[in-house]
């Protein structure tokens, strides 16, 4: 009685088991890199270098989404600039500094046109050099405007008034909250003031306010943040940003909190320190005209003429005056330039008071939020995928993450800390990086070392990233073929000892092969002196033959540049011959089952072949068959040699030289005249093609070759001639 036959076993699955050893293993690593990531950033916060970065990030933030337009479009500057001042030495005589009395005219203009306020970002803290009656004249216009802020400097070691002047223009600011605030701060960082430079009496008696210019950069020069009100001899003083808002709203109600100003209805975040952060906008938001226009203008109105400039752009609007010649010194550095005016840095800060529209910083607890998540989110997204290129996915994605955060949050009006998170994320992704070469990178690291010695770096990428690829089988490919080989190195050995030998193969050979890869090829194999590569496989580069070709362009000129060196060595020139054909070939691991290389077979790669030798028929060093030439493209010049029957192949092959674009325009008339006898040639008219050839046979080789072919058919004509070369040798 026969037996059944058993079924046969399913193969066993990995146990669940396993899987979860392997989840908890990456788990771990990812968890552990993203507190490396933390550790990281946490150290780096105590040298500064975070606080660097993160300056510099604003400013790239600020600068990326400046507007370029104010929101109010209320704010004009007047900016004495390098132009105003020449105006003034070559039409009127005016030396530096200028009598105040012009500054008069500015104040009337103003004061025709209806300007809401104005403020000038101008210290007078001496009399005027031209008299008493320069000072009151300033004063009188100032007066007749009735809205001149004019600047006062408050500083901590500079200025020296330690209270407030009798004769200065009595400060109507009262801010609520004042005094348990500045008890809030440490004394260092409170905008508290013991002294001050006032303008002299004569010229402040035009004044309705005055108005702090002084303002710290950041450590690193650039000016960021603003104050809008300092305290001086126990009585607010605003800055000029908020004495020119004064100068429309007088009664506006003013109360200050720990984290906010409240002006009225409108709450203006304030940092620790009491400062704002400007909606730093494009210089291009706040129309300036010159000082010496607005002067002319003046003049032109008073005199009955035609103005340059219509009073009416100031109707209802703040006009802050200021200096923006490089030699009068008041140029600042601000997140969106280089160097500004000082004034404008005002008029940044008043334009966001109209506005609404200052910045606020993120609290403490979110930065550290955002940099602890992110950092946790990195680790584990590398550990826990797969493969070189989902890794690189994910640091692709994350090390962006944090700037687009910040940036969008920029948008919404906080400054979101980004240099923090973005030292956390790099940190968590290189060491999770790190920690998977040196564990799951073993597998990788044995791969290279088994085959290094025969396929190329790509297809030992391709074995990392599949492994059962290791295996024998071909796929048939669009390949672009590269052959060469050196003209009489059977003589070179022979005078070389074998020291000599491979010092000098080895040279040429390295030279050779940091080209081919360097444009994306794949060595095939070295045969003495010959070199056989190929593009397009194993990846896709659907400008293969224009990479294969440029090769051998690279690697004659990089011969030509070594002639010296190897003339040193074998006493003689060292030329190269290239053949190149595009064609399909079979291309994949070949060999035995124990020992096999990545390489190409067929007719494509036979015809190569073919072509680097058919080069000392034409006493050419390149040659490329039409496919290669029509896959090319245009980047790169060539010259049909002829047309060719080779041997093992029945249809005749178009071949070309291949030319550096700026060779062939060089070469460009002996080209014609060489195409013109290749065209009698083709055609039979062996006599008129010898004459053709003749005439550049000395300079161009291949046409000395025609000169040979000619007279050769001049004296043994060719039967049934067709314009084909036969070559009878391989």
């Amino acid at each position: 009685m026969s037996q059944p036959t058993p079924a046969p076993s399913r193969p066993k699955a990995a146990p669940p088991s396993a899987s979860r050893d392997v989840f908890r293993k990456r788990l771990r690593h990812g968890l552990l890199a993203g507190v490396v990531g933390i550790a990281a950033a946490w150290l780096l916060t105590l040298t500064g270098i975070t606080d660097a970065f993160e300056a510099r990030s604003f400013d790239w933030r600020a600068r990326l989404l400046a507007p370029r337009s104010a929101t109010t479009d209320a704010v004009r500057l007047i900016l004495l600039d390098q132009a105003s001042l020449d105006w003034g030495a070559r039409e009127n005589g005016l030396s530096w500094p200028w009598p105040r009395e012009v500054y008069g005219f500015i104040l009337d203009f103003c004061r025709r046109g209806g300007a809401a306020g104005v403020a000038f970002d101008v210290l007078y803290t001496e009399p005027s050099a031209y008299g008493v009656a320069d000072d009151a004249a300033l004063a009188e216009a100032g007066k007749r405007l009735d809205k001149l802020a004019l600047a006062v400097f408050l500083g901590r070691e500079t200025g020296e008034d330690t209270s407030w002047p009798a004769a200065m223009p009595a400060n109507p600011l009262t801010v609520a909250g004042l005094d348990p605030w500045l008890a809030g701060l440490p004394p260092a960082e409170a905008p508290v003031y013991p002294k001050a430079a006032f303008p002299v009496p004569d010229v402040a008696a035009g004044a309705k306010l005055l108005g702090n210019v002084s303002q710290e950069p950041d450590p690193d020069g650039i000016y960021r943040r603003v104050s809008l009100f300092g305290v001086f001899d126990g009585r607010p003083v605003p800055g000029l940003a908020l004495a020119t808002f004064l100068l429309r709203y007088p009664g506006v109600s003013l109360a200050v909190a720990p984290d906010a100003l409240h002006l009225g209805k409108s709450v203006i975040p304030l940092d620790p320190w009491g400062r704002v952060i400007p909606r730093w906008r494009t210089s291009e938001a706040f129309p300036a005209v010159s000082a010496a226009a607005v002067i002319q203008s003046e003049l032109a109105l008073r005199d009955g003429g035609s103005p340059a400039l219509d009073p009416e752009m100031f109707r209802d609007r703040f006009v802050l005056f200021g200096f923006s010649a490089p030699g009068l010194l008041d140029l600042r550095p601000s997140p969106v330039a280089g160097v500004t005016s000082g004034v404008e840095i005002h008029a940044q800060a008043l334009e966001s008071l109209l506005s609404g529209d200052f910045l606020r910083d993120a609290p403490p607890i979110a930065d550290w939020g955002l940099t602890i998540a992110l950092a946790l989110v990195s680790g584990l997204a590398v550990s826990l995928t797969t493969g070189a290129v989902a890794n690189a996915a994910c640091v692709a994605l994350l090390i962006p993450l944090p700037g687009l955060l910040a940036l969008a949050a920029y948008s919404l009006g906080v400054w979101l800390p980004l240099a923090l998170p973005e030292t956390a994320v790099a940190a968590a992704l290189a060491t999770a990086v790190l920690i998977g070469y040196a564990t799951e990178g073993r597998q990788k690291r044995f791969i290279k070392s088994a085959f290094r010695q025969y396929l190329s770096p790509a297809v030992i990428e391709q074995l990392i990233a599949n492994p059962d690829r290791m295996s024998l089988g071909g796929e048939l490919r669009e390949l672009t073929i590269f052959f060469s080989d050196l003209q009489g190195f059977t003589s070179i050995s022979e005078g070389l000892g074998p020291q000599e030998l491979t010092a000098f193969l080895n040279t040429y050979l390295t030279a050779m092969t940091d080209i081919i890869l360097e444009e994306g090829g794949t060595v095939d194999k070295y045969e003495g002196d010959a070199i056989i590569a190929f593009w397009n496989a194993p990846l896709d580069q659907p400008d293969h033959a224009a990479r294969a070709v440029r090769t051998a362009l690279r690697c004659q000129r990089r011969l030509a540049d070594m002639q010296p060196l190897f003339q040193e060595i074998v006493h003689r020139d060292v030329i190269m011959r290239v053949g190149l054909n595009t064609g399909e070939a079979v291309v994949g691991n070949m060999g035995s089952n124990s020992r096999f290389d990545y390489t190409m077979l067929g007719d494509a790669v036979n015809l190569a072949s073919r072509l680097e030798g058919i080069n000392k028929q034409f006493g050419t060093q390149t040659m490329i068959s039409q496919a290669t030439r029509a896959a090319m493209g245009a980047t790169i010049a060539a010259r049909t040699i002829a047309r060719v029957a080779v041997v093992g192949r029945a249809e005749p092959v178009v071949v070309s030289e291949p030319l550096w674009p700026e060779e062939a325009a060089e070469r460009a008339e002996m080209f014609a005249a060489f195409a013109k006898g290749l065209d009698a040639f083709t055609a039979g008219d062996f006599a008129n093609a010898l004459e053709q050839f003749s005439q550049i046979a000395a300079a161009d080789p291949a046409a000395a070759s025609y000169v040979v072919r000619c007279r050769d058919c001049l004296t043994v004509p060719p039967e049934n001639w067709k314009g084909v070369c036969v070559m009878t040798s391989k």
